[in-house]
């Protein structure tokens, strides 16, 4: 190759190139999905966004769509029935006909529980005999946070894989958002989500390997987020469809002393989408709370 050429190979514009690409988040109405949704539409793609509160999707595109190269285009659809997502992918099939990346990021929590007893008979009070954890909040959280991903992949497969016959060099990928409470060893006082996430990252794992073992070239990763401002987290969103956590809340908790950065996510999410070298992975952006609490 050409020393110049080839040095332009090397320029961010051409590394993490989603210009033109088409994409489709998951709750991309706030938190962690707005972010992939600005990163991905600010430098060229067209992002579709779904998730179940139509206002707060319509709010997003109205918000983030000014002065871009790229596209928001909302799409409402309840992602725990199978019948949504067949619409969906149908949808983006008429509409596109392909699909260059999948974002896996529609999520839900539970509740929290005091596992701080030295008395057995306290313990269980805490978490069997607590009225809010039965079976239903878990079956709700895996369906959410577990069997969603598996029926949307699965679903997006032939989208996919005609995204990355369309251009040469180019293998679409899922992206996944599991966290990193599926990767440490406590319970963080809510057993249900943590142990969903554990089995997201694992799930993740057995997508890439099947479908690669398919010869479908469609990579599978998942990135495991630290504490990044959300609903989920900060309990809300402003205006701007925004959440804010205090910096002081982690300054002795994560080696970082600080909650992630929009920015940080961000260019994860441009590295998950565009090295075609990855696949099967976990990808942890924490600032370093795997560290401090130990991993499984």
């Amino acid at each position: 190759m050409d020393p110049t050429q080839s040095n332009k190979s090397f320029k961010l514009e051409s590394l993490f190139n989603v210009k033109g690409k088409v994409a489709l988040i998951t709750g991309g109405g706030s938190g962690i999905g707005l972010m992939a949704t600005q990163v991905l539409a600010v430098n060229g793609a067209k992002v579709y966004i779904t998730g179940r509160t139509e206002e707060k999707l319509d709010r997003v595109a109205e918000l983030y769509n000014k002065d871009i190269p790229g596209e928001i285009i909302p799409l409402s659809a309840d992602l725990t029935k199978k019948s949504d997502i067949r619409n969906l992918a149908e949808e983006i099939k008429k509409r596109e006909g392909y699909l260059s990346i999948l974002m896996n990021n529609a999520g839900i929590s539970s509740h929290t529980q005091t596992t701080e007893h030295e008395d057995a008979s306290k313990l269980r009070e805490s978490l069997f005999d607590d009225k809010a954890a039965d079976f239903e909040e878990w079956d709700n959280v895996f369906r959410t946070n577990v069997s969603q991903i598996f029926f949307m992949t699965t679903a997006f497969l032939p989208l996919l894989q005609k995204g990355s016959e369309k251009e040469p060099g180019w293998s679409s990928t899922v992206i996944n958002t599991t966290s990193i409470s599926g990767i440490i060893k406590v319970s963080q006082h809510h057993f249900a989500y943590n142990a969903s996430k554990a089995a997201a990252i694992h799930l993740t794992k057995m997508l890439a390997h099947e479908v690669s073992s398919s010869n479908l070239k469609v990579r599978v990763n998942n990135i495991a987020p630290g504490v990044f401002p959300s609903e989920m987290t900060a309990q809300e969103s402003d205006e701007k469809q925004k959440s804010f956590i205090p910096k002081e809340k982690y300054e002795d908790k994560v080696p970082a002393s600080r909650p992630g950065k929009d920015e940080d996510m961000a260019s994860a999410v441009i590295f998950a989408a565009t090295n075609q070298y990855l696949n099967g992975q976990t990808i942890v952006v924490d600032g370093g709370y795997v560290l401090a609490a130990g991993s499984l």
